[in-house]
């Protein structure tokens, strides 16, 4: 079953697009992910999801039991996970004509084409899932123009890509082509 992502590649899943845009873009300034959400951030979605049914379930057999209060902070509880799950499957980078968005678990950035000085995929030691032990892989990283240290956007080794060399060689492709058309 497909799911409705507004991803750059999906223009490759449409047969009728396949001489379309290489970006895969008809509205360029509409915030999108260049790639679809990994399977690892899928999943641990999915998971936070299941044990916010269970809590809220339990919210609810809580309220029947008539303790009201307990039942309200179970159901905060469960809310708050809803949203957590939400906002975990958002995590990466955005673009569109303004610039890239790097959005967070608690907060997102926007950098304007005309402040990336490059965009580029380097082999280095990173984070396998954003854990502290770190594996060789790749990383793209973002060069500001004021200067100062790189910023990594995604990794091989990152929710999104473990396991998908070609997902994330497809997704570093596809913003340093945004990049290069609009700086």
């Amino acid at each position: 079953m497909p799911l409705p992502f507004l991803t750059a590649d999906r223009a490759h899943d449409d047969d009728a697009a396949a001489g379309a845009d290489p970006l895969g873009y008809e509205d360029r300034d509409r915030w999108r992910r260049p790639y679809r959400p990994g399977p690892w951030r899928v999943g641990g979605a999915a998971l936070l999801l299941l044990l916010a049914s269970y809590v809220l379930f339990s919210a609810m057999i809580i309220a029947m039991a008539g303790s009201l209060p307990a039942a309200g902070i179970c159901a905060a509880v469960g809310a708050l996970m809803i949203v957590t799950a939400v906002r975990l499957v958002r995590i990466g980078v955005e673009v569109s004509a303004q610039g890239l968005r790097r959005i967070g678990l608690l907060r997102g950035t926007t950098v304007r084409w005309q402040d990336i000085a490059a965009i580029r995929t380097v082999q280095q030691p990173v984070q396998w899932l954003g854990l502290p032990r770190t594996v060789q892989g790749q990383a793209v990283l973002l060069e500001p123009v004021r200067g100062g240290a790189p910023e990594i956007m995604f990794t091989t080794h990152g929710a999104d890509f473990l396991g998908h060399a070609e997902s994330f060689e497809r997704a570093a492709d596809a913003i340093e082509g945004w990049a290069a058309a609009h700086r």
